[in-house]
């Protein structure tokens, strides 16, 4: 018996007990539409994260304060920025800003809102790619050297704080003195970039009202301080300078005692796929337990089916069958069972995933390689729970065979 009659065969198998094959397949249908969602919405996220980064900028580096090494001080200041800002120390580095955070209570009538405050540089925006205003406009170089009362407000505040009102030429109170709103940013909306519940200042305002923390030196400090790589490709050049220039502004000889951190927007992707491609395959891996149950399901029924035609068997090894024959139509029967159930899983799965997107707001990704891996590991379930049936059906006796009752 070739192939196609065994497949023939299979199917004429299977159509003979429909319900019960139905039934059989559902274990596998099931299995292969969790790995598809599952693995969908993981890729989804996976894709969104990135997106999400990489609109914040692949060349941007942050130094922050290590507080291990800096006596409990803040080890980042204004001198810092414009060694940085020396094309000579740094030409890898095409622009550099700082921001010094604090959190205060902003009032504006009976409304009030407590949020971080950030005073900024004013190419602070433009370096981390804040560049939409829904109303208003951005501080300007004046205000930053006039040590201006003005304020940029993100969109949730300016919600929260006016309402109704229009916000820009009014003034809100933050710690108990008037400052003017000059813009209001655009919603973004994003979990990495958050402006929707941020404030801006003049960095030079907060610096003489807001924040008055002093570096070890007693210079006027900075949290952070981001700088923007010329390009991508000299991001680990960029950050080969600033290293070497912060060292010797801070009088550091060896890297043990530095005391500052750098962190590169590529060095976050990098963790970020990283800790969703483990957690992606950590869903699909889970998913697949129940592709394995199914198989466990496709093997129980292929023994029954095996003890039902155990005189069907006995009538074919009897008429010339040979081993060969027996087993492969066993297998075609398993095989088929766990395909045909695959091949719905695909469609299940693709039409769960996007029901979950839309859910939770998310675009699920299903790629050719998930299809193939799951469809692939369906077959194998089918071939890999269907070698014992098939085996035992082959190697019954015909004698016995056609004895059986």
């Amino acid at each position: 018996m070739n192939l196609s009659e065994s497949f023939l065969t299979a199917v004429d198998s299977l159509l003979a007990n429909k319900l019960r094959a139905v039934l059989t397949m559902l274990g596998v249908i099931i299995g292969v539409a969790s790995v598809i969602a599952l693995m969908a919405i993981g890729n989804g996220v996976n894709q969104s994260i990135t997106g999400e980064i990489q609109s914040i900028g692949t060349n941007l580096i942050i130094l922050v304060t290590d507080y291990d090494n800096s006596g409990g001080y803040q080890a980042l200041s204004l001198s810092d920025v414009d060694a940085l800002s020396d094309s000579f120390n740094a030409p890898a580095i095409s622009a550099v800003s700082a921001v010094a955070q604090t959190t205060q209570e902003l009032v504006n009538g009976g409304n009030n809102s407590r949020v971080p405050v950030s005073g900024v540089t004013t190419n602070y925006f433009a370096v981390n790619n804040i560049e939409e205003l829904d109303s208003g406009d951005f501080f300007s170089q004046q205000d930053y050297d006039n040590k201006a009362r003005v304020i940029v407000l993100g969109y949730d505040v300016a919600e929260d704080l006016f309402e109704e009102e229009y916000p820009i030429g009014n003034t809100v109170r933050v710690n108990g003195v008037g400052y003017e709103v000059v813009g209001v940013l655009a919603e973004s909306g994003s979990a990495f970039s958050d402006t929707d519940t941020a404030v801006f200042v003049p960095l030079s305002t907060a610096h003489s009202r807001l924040y008055t923390e002093r570096t070890r030196d007693g210079e006027k400090a900075v949290t952070g301080i981001t700088a923007q790589a010329v390009n991508e490709d000299l991001t680990d050049a960029a950050i080969d300078q600033i290293t070497e220039t912060i060292r010797d502004q801070h009088g550091i000889t060896y890297a043990n005692e530095d005391d500052f951190s750098i962190i590169s927007q590529s060095d976050l992707l990098e963790t970020f796929d990283v800790i969703t491609g483990t957690l992606t395959a950590f869903l699909g891996a889970i998913a697949g337990i129940s592709l394995v149950v199914g198989g466990i399901g496709i093997m129980n029924i292929m023994l029954v089916s095996v003890t039902e035609r155990t005189r069907e068997i006995g009538i074919r090894k009897a008429v010339g069958a040979l081993k060969r024959d027996i087993l492969i139509q066993f297998l075609m029967e398993s095989i088929l069972l766990s395909v045909i159930g695959g091949l719905l899983g695909v469609l299940l799965g693709w039409l769960m995933s996007l029901a979950a997107g839309k859910a939770i707001d998310l675009e699920a990704v299903v790629d050719m390689g998930t299809i193939m891996l799951a469809t692939g590991f369906a077959a194998s379930v089918g071939l890999i729970f269907g070698i014992y049936p098939a085996w035992r059906a082959a190697n019954l006796r015909p004698i016995e065979a056609l004895r059986y009752e």
